[in-house]
C-alpha cells in the first residue's frame, strides 16, 4: 500500500512538473518573440517577401478557413506594398495532396501575378519552412503570416536560425481552433527548441528553386 501511494504521488508530481515546464516554455517563446510580432498590416515593417505557412486544403482544392485567413492577410501585405513577393511554403508530400498549388491558384485568382510567387513544395512543418526560406530560397528579410497561436513558434525558429523575420497575425474569422491543435502547438514548442539547438537540416534542403 505504501509503494502504491508513493507511485501515485510521484506520478502526480511528474505530471505537474510537465505542465509547468510546458507552460513556462510557451511563455518564454512568446516573450522572446513579442517585439517581432504585429497584428496590423499598417504598422509592420516592410520586407521583400511574405511567407505563407501552409495548412489543410480540402479534397476539391479549396482552402480551409484557417489557411484562407493566412493567404488573405498575405494579399493585404502585397496590396499595401509591404512586400514585393510571396513565398508559399506547404506540404506537397504526395500527388493527391498539394497545399502549395492550391494557395498559388487562390492568390492568382485574387490578383497576385505568377511572377511574384515562390513555391516551396517541401515546407512539411514550421521548422522546414523557416530553414528552407533562407537556405534554399535565399530570403533574408520576410514577414511570416500565420495565426496568433502559431506565430511565436515560427518567429522563434526564424530568430534562432539567425533570420531577420517579423510576423503578422493572420486576420481571423469566427472559426473554432480545436483543442487538439492547441495541445499539439504546446508540444511542438519542445520540437522547435530541439531543432534550433541542433540546427537540424530538413530533407531536400540543398539550394534549389
Amino acid at each position: 500500500m505504501r509503494f502504491l501511494k508513493k507511485s501515485i504521488l510521484y506520478t502526480v508530481i511528474l505530471i505537474v512538473l510537465g505542465i509547468l515546464i510546458t507552460l513556462g516554455l510557451e511563455s518564454f517563446i512568446a516573450q522572446d518573440t513579442s517585439s517581432r510580432i504585429y497584428s496590423n498590416v499598417n504598422t509592420i515593417p516592410t520586407a521583400k517577401t511574405a511567407i505563407v505557412l501552409g495548412a489543410s486544403v480540402h479534397s476539391d482544392g479549396q482552402l480551409s478557413p484557417i489557411l484562407q485567413d493566412r493567404v488573405d492577410s498575405a494579399i493585404d501585405l502585397y496590396k499595401e506594398n509591404k512586400v514585393e513577393e510571396i513565398l508559399i511554403s506547404g506540404d506537397h508530400g504526395s500527388d493527391s495532396y498539394n497545399e502549395v498549388d492550391a494557395i498559388a491558384n487562390y492568390l492568382k485568382n485574387h490578383g497576385i501575378p505568377q511572377d511574384k510567387l515562390l513555391l516551396d513544395h517541401a515546407g512539411f512543418d514550421t521548422y522546414d519552412s523557416m530553414y528552407r526560406a533562407h537556405n534554399v530560397f535565399g530570403i533574408k528579410d520576410a514577414i511570416v503570416v500565420t495565426q496568433e497561436f502559431h506565430l511565436p513558434r515560427a518567429i522563434f525558429i526564424a530568430k534562432h536560425l539567425g533570420l531577420d523575420y517579423h510576423g503578422l497575425q493572420a486576420k481571423e474569422r469566427a472559426f473554432k481552433i480545436e483543442n487538439k491543435i492547441m495541445k499539439r502547438e504546446k508540444l511542438a514548442n519542445y520540437k522547435a527548441v530541439f531543432e534550433v539547438i541542433f540546427k537540424i537540416e530538413p530533407r531536400g534542403s540543398k539550394k534549389q528553386v
